[in-house]
């Protein structure tokens, strides 16, 4: 799964290279949608641009955690979780590994420019909806490997006793309870 959003990103990315311009944008759809090449050599919003080779170890990290993480994966909700996150990591590490300056110090891509909103590529917008979908995987409780998600009992709060109290803490605040 992995594969499609890298291959798209890394397609994508070269059509930018050869097709837009910095300084000559091209709109579509009225000019909500416009096609500007931008290279980002820091994090997302251009934040930390000193700090490339700390941001691309970072993501190595994070693309071979994951990786060792997917091997648990047995539910195709979080296998295309898995696929768009480590998919578009990729895509953005690769611009940093081989593109100039220096490897680990390279800039990223970016060519999609929506109003108010910065400019990013297809790397991007998978890590975005792979997020997205990890949220609604975990708000339905779905696990990795499709278990059933233990719940907490009824009643019991964030102490463990009945409506989230500690008995052991009400006894110290003089409020000893019936059941002790």
């Amino acid at each position: 799964m992995a594969a499609l959003p890298l291959a798209a990103d890394l397609a994508t990315k070269q059509i930018a290279l050869a097709e837009f311009s910095p300084t000559d944008p091209v709109s579509t759809l009225g000019g909500f949608l416009k096609f500007t090449l931008v290279t980002n050599s820091g994090a997302a919003f251009s934040i930390g641009e000193g700090a490339t080779w700390l941001f691309s170890a970072a993501k190595l990290v994070v693309i071979t955690v994951m990786l060792w993480g997917a091997r648990r994966v047995r539910v195709p909700l979080w296998g295309v979780v898995f696929g768009l996150l480590i998919g578009g990591a990729t895509g953005n590490l690769v611009d940093r590994v081989f593109r100039p300056p220096a490897p680990l110090q390279g800039a990223v891509i970016d060519w999609i420019q929506l109003p108010h909103w910065p400019v990013f590529n297809i790397a991007d917008m998978a890590v975005v909806c792979g997020g997205a979908l990890a949220a609604v995987a975990v708000l339905r409780k779905i696990s990795l490997d499709g278990s059933p998600v233990a719940e907490e009992p009824a009643g019991t709060g964030a102490h463990g006793g009945p409506e989230g109290g500690n008995a052991a803490a009400d006894r110290d605040n003089g409020q000893a309870r019936a059941e002790d």
